[in-house]
């Protein structure tokens, strides 16, 4: 009985485990199949956005005002605006974010009831739609906030009470602020507990702790919030729509009080505000990759930043 047992056994054994290795095989292949798929995409989208654009992608483009109503010249001044709205709009969202995060790791204690309020609020911040945010922008930022300088410093001369840079890029920081948020809180939370006892046991306060110990081992947490919000601040157009974006300058930004160009703004209205969409096709494919390079230079910047620092940390 036990030979016959045994010679069972195997049999068995191998038949489940070759279905086993079937079905994990389909699982890889499968996931194997949806990363190629994507890739693919992200190639074919490349392709197309280089291909229709590169009879207009030049120096000359880059650095050029637009003419004969958009329809030639270059996006130099959507460049520069697009460039400012991101690092304001880094600045004021990165340290914010930041204090929030630390908060909400370092000094809230698990059953804070404000605590779970502000978690809510974040994630409820993180699904509002954008054009409620420059909506959002427009009311409370020109209308109230810079009506109301411009009444008390400048004796009501409009200055700041109406759509500038500097009301875009604050809409523009309320909109990256949970990814800012959730991504510094999730690098807070990977320094071990016991490296914070253990300052806390040598005689070091709570902030000497936070300011010695956790924050040095979170910063490439914090970069890759920056760099999320960089990503998506620099293409997003509803929150400005607004607040600050223009048609068309023919200056450059000379103060935050300005308005400016922006190059997702400059798309949108080259697509559909042109006085002929088909001639300034080239220059909306041309500006998308343009769009595209910027956003990856600036997340470029931010990787070797967070590089660096982590090869310091390692030294």
């Amino acid at each position: 009985m036990e030979t016959s047992t045994n010679k069972i056994q195997p049999s068995f054994l191998s038949t489940s485990g070759q279905k086993g290795d079937l079905k994990g095989k389909a699982v890889v292949g499968i996931t194997q199949l949806a990363v190629l798929l994507i890739i693919a995409i992200l190639f074919i989208i490349l392709g197309i956005i280089v291909y229709e654009g590169r009879s207009k992608f030049s120096w000359e483009f880059v650095s050029s005002f637009p003419t004969d109503g958009m329809t030639e010249g270059g996006i130099f001044p959507a460049l520069i605006g697009t460039f400012i709205l991101v690092i304001v709009m880094s600045i004021a969202a990165v340290p914010f974010g930041t204090i929030t995060a630390l908060y909400l790791t370092e000094y809230a204690s698990e059953n804070s009831k404000f605590a779970a309020a502000v978690r809510f609020s974040i994630r409820t911040l993180a699904v509002v739609p954008s054009i409620i945010f420059g909506l959002f922008g427009l009311g409370f930022f020109i209308q109230f906030v810079g009506t109301g300088a411009d009444t008390v410093f400048n004796g009501g001369q409009l200055r700041w009470g109406q759509p500038n840079i500097l009301w875009a890029s604050l809409t523009m920081s309320l909109l990256t602020l949970p990814v800012i948020i959730v991504s510094v809180e999730e690098a807070l939370k990977t320094i071990p507990r016991e490296l914070r006892e253990a300052s806390l046991a040598l005689g070091a306060t709570k902030w000497e702790t936070i300011k010695n110990v956790v924050l040095p081992g979170s910063v490439s947490g914090i970069m890759t919030g920056t760099i999320l919000a960089v990503s998506r601040g620099a293409g997003e157009v509803a929150p400005i729509l607004f607040t600050g974006a223009a048609y068309y300058l023919a200056s450059l930004p000379g103060s935050l009080s300005d308005q400016f160009m922006n190059l997702g703004y400059h798309i949108y209205i080259m697509s559909t505000q042109s006085s002929d969409v088909e001639k300034t096709m080239p220059i909306q494919f041309a500006t998308t990759l343009v769009l595209l390079i910027l956003t990856l230079s600036l997340n470029l910047v931010a990787v070797l930043i967070r590089s660096r620092i982590r090869r310091r940390a390692k030294e």
